[in-house]
C-alpha cells in the first residue's frame, strides 16, 4: 500500500512516501480500514519533531507518553473511511460499514487514558491506504458529511470536550477560548456555544470574523497590549469563570489575571512555549483552579459522534492535501495560515 512513514525525530524531511509498505492485517477483535481521509493535528508535528521531553528533561525528544518512540511508524489519527476487512471475533457484516475512528486505545475508566495508546504514536495510523484498528474503536457514522469533512473531528473536538468537561463550563458562564483558529480551539468554540456558555475568542485579528461566525460573543487580537484587560473589557462586566488554553507561552500570565475569582483555567496545549511563568499570589489569592486536560474519553467520543450525526457541529476543512503531500500539509499546518483544519486523502493514483 501506499503510506507516509515516520523514520525519526525531527523535521519534515522524516517523513518518507513509500508505495510498498505492506497492507495491515486486521488480528483478533480488529477491523481493517481503507481511508477515506485522515487529519491533521498539533499531535503529529510534536511527535515528529519529539518536542514533548521528559518529565526530568523538558528539552529531551520523545513522543506524547514523554517516553521512546518506535521507528518506523505511520502517522495520522483522526481516519474516516470503509471496513473492508474483518479479524476473528468481529462479525463479518461490519465489512462495508463507514466509519470514523475514536484514536485513544485504551480500556477501562478514565484513568487509562493518561497513560493510553494513541493512534499514529504507539501505533500506525491513518497517513496511508489502510489501517488496523480494535473494532470498538472504529464507530459506524451516519452523516452526509464527506470523509474528509468527518476526518476534521476525532482529536480536536474530543481534545475540546474533554477541556470543557474537565473544566465544567456550564449555561452561562464566560469562557475565554485560545488559539480561536485552530482545530482545537475552534471546537471550543462550538462545543462551548452549544452549552450555552459565551465565548471571548482570542485569535489573530485576520482571523476575528470567522470565530465570531462561529458563535463567539467577542474576538481579541492575540497580540494584544494588556491582553488581561482587554478580555475583561470584552467581557463586559460578566466575570470570566473560565480560561481554556491551547497556546501557553508568554499568554499565561495575563490570562491567569483575567480570570474572576474562583475561575477555572484548563490546558490542553502549549504551542507557544510550555515553559509558563505566573505570580502564584494570584491563584492562591484568587482561590483560582488549574486543570491538566489531553485526549478525549472513549464517552466524550461518543456524545460527539452523536453532535455530527445531529449536524450539530460544523466541519471546519481548511484545505486537502494528497497523501503523498503530507510534509507540504504540516509545513502548512505549521505556518497557521488557515482557519479549523487540514486533512489528507490517500486516495490519489501513484
Amino acid at each position: 500500500m501506499r503510506a507516509v512513514v515516520l523514520t525519526g525525530f525531527g523535521g519534515p524531511e522524516r517523513l518518507e512516501y513509500r508505495t510498498d509498505v505492506p497492507d495491515p492485517v486486521p488480528g483478533p477483535g480488529e477491523v481493517r480500514i481503507r481511508v477515506g481521509a485522515a487529519g491533521l493535528n498539533n499531535t503529529d508535528i510534536w511527535t515528529r519533531e519529539g518536542a514533548y521531553g521528559s518529565p526530568d528533561d523538558p528539552g529531551s525528544s520523545a513522543g506524547w507518553r514523554r517516553e521512546p518512540l518506535a521507528f518506523p511508524r505511520i502517522q495520522g489519527a483522526d481516519v474516516a473511511g470503509t471496513i473492508d476487512r474483518v479479524g476473528p471475533d468481529v462479525p463479518g457484516s461490519r465489512v462495508g460499514e463507514r466509519v470514523l475512528v475514536d484514536p485513544m486505545l485504551y480500556s477501562g475508566g478514565e484513568r487509562e487514558l493518561v497513560d493510553t495508546e494513541y493512534l499514529g504514536s504507539e501505533r500506525d495510523g491513518g497517513f496511508a491506504e489502510l489501517v488496523t484498528v480494535p473494532a470498538g474503536n472504529a464507530h459506524r457514522v451516519d452523516s452526509p458529511l464527506s470523509d474528509t469533512e468527518l476526518a476534521t473531528f476525532p482529536t480536536a473536538y474530543a481534545t475540546a470536550m474533554r477541556m470543557l468537561n474537565r473544566a465544567a463550563v456550564t449555561k452561562g458562564e464566560t469562557v475565554v477560548v485560545t488559539g480561536a483558529s485552530g482545530g482545537v480551539g475552534s471546537a471550543l468554540i462550538q462545543l462551548a456555544t452549544a452549552r450555552g456558555a459565551d465565548v471571548i475568542a482570542v485569535v489573530g485579528a485576520a482571523k476575528r470574523d470567522r470565530a465570531l461566525d462561529l458563535g463567539a460573543i467577542a474576538a481579541v487580537p492575540r497580540d494584544a497590549d494588556d491582553l488581561a484587560g482587554r478580555l475583561r473589557d470584552a467581557a463586559a462586566g460578566r466575570p470570566i469563570a473560565v480560561v481554556a488554553d491551547v497556546v501557553a507561552g508568554p499568554s499565561f500570565s495575563p490570562l491567569i489575571r483575567a480570570l474572576a475569582p474562583l475561575g477555572r483555567y484548563v490546558v490542553a496545549g502549549a504551542i507557544a512555549g510550555p515553559i509558563v511563568e505566573a505570580d502564584l499570589r494570584t491563584v492562591y489569592l484568587r482561590q483560582l483552579s488549574l486543570i491538566g486536560s489531553s485526549f478525549g474519553t472513549h464517552d466524550d467520543f461518543a456524545r460527539l459522534l452523536a453532535h455530527i450525526e445531529n449536524g450539530d457541529l460544523r466541519p471546519l476543512l481548511a484545505g486537502a492535501y494528497p497523501l503523498r503531500e503530507l510534509a507540504a500539509a504540516q509545513e502548512a499546518f505549521t505556518a497557521k495560515g488557515f482557519f479549523g483544519k487540514l486533512v489528507v486523502t490517500p486516495g490519489e493514483q501513484p
